[in-house]
């Protein structure tokens, strides 16, 4: 197996349990916070552990518990925002001058390629961030889970579409890291989501629909749910 030529920490900060993402290129030592927020001194203490300079801010989209640190960030780095166009329409104002992006863009790392996914439905223009077989799924996909769709810009029809692409377009090897620790574990395949999300076992958008609206908060941490016993209000 070809040795990665880059590595992902976590730091779970803030009162909803948030998983800020420290991206490393290896060969560069350049690196990638994902949603900064809620203690960025951690988060910087650990870039100075790893020997790292953070020349990136890539946003999985726009609510106050995953963007409140990013002028935290850019006090300390002059880091570059990514932020898809949809979002940044969404979003209206924001501390700094972004790089704008749509679905299929590519931003390099370093000599790692990060590819922009569109995958609305938690917002307009919420975001995945895939690199190698990862993929950062910010509040798109939890691990058993999915991100509301009753907050402002939330559409649940939207999102069982961009869910029923993850599920069928990407490879179901493929490691999520989400934006929150809500499960029983902190990451989880695609096959692992198949099997067990329920959000991922209505075949229908109207059974889906149905699902995630009237499913606002599920009990956690999140357990993996098997398909026959999908349906139930938790």
């Amino acid at each position: 197996m070809t040795e990665k030529n880059y590595s992902i920490e976590a730091l779970e900060l803030g009162p909803a349990e948030n998983f800020i993402y420290l991206i490393h290129d290896h060969k560069t030592n350049r690196a990638a916070v994902v949603d900064p927020a809620w203690d960025v001194p951690k988060v910087i203490e650990l870039a100075k552990q790893k020997g790292v300079e953070i020349t990136d801010i890539l946003l999985t989209h726009s609510h106050h518990d995953h963007i409140n640190g990013i002028g935290d960030v850019l006090d300390k780095y002059d880091a570059q925002v990514h932020l898809l166009k949809q979002e940044a329409d969404f979003w209206g104002d924001h501390p700094a001058s972004p790089s704008i992006h749509y679905g299929g863009d590519e931003i390099m790392l370093g000599e790692s390629s990060i590819k922009v996914l569109h995958t609305p439905g938690h917002t307009p223009g919420s975001a995945c961030y895939q690199i190698g077989d990862d993929l950062l799924t910010g509040d798109t996909m939890f691990v058993f889970g999915c991100g509301r769709c009753d907050f402002t810009g939330g559409d649940p029809e939207v999102m069982y579409k961009t869910l029923n692409k993850i599920r069928t377009e990407l490879p179901s090897s493929t490691t999520i890291l989400p934006g929150h620790n809500y499960a029983v574990k902190k990451t989880s395949t695609i096959a692992e989501q198949i099997k067990g999300n329920p959000f991922l076992h209505q075949h229908s958008l109207q059974d889906f629909v149905q699902y995630r609206m009237n499913t606002p908060k599920r009990k956690s941490p999140y357990e993996a749910e098997p398909e026959s016993g999908c349906g139930h209000d938790h």
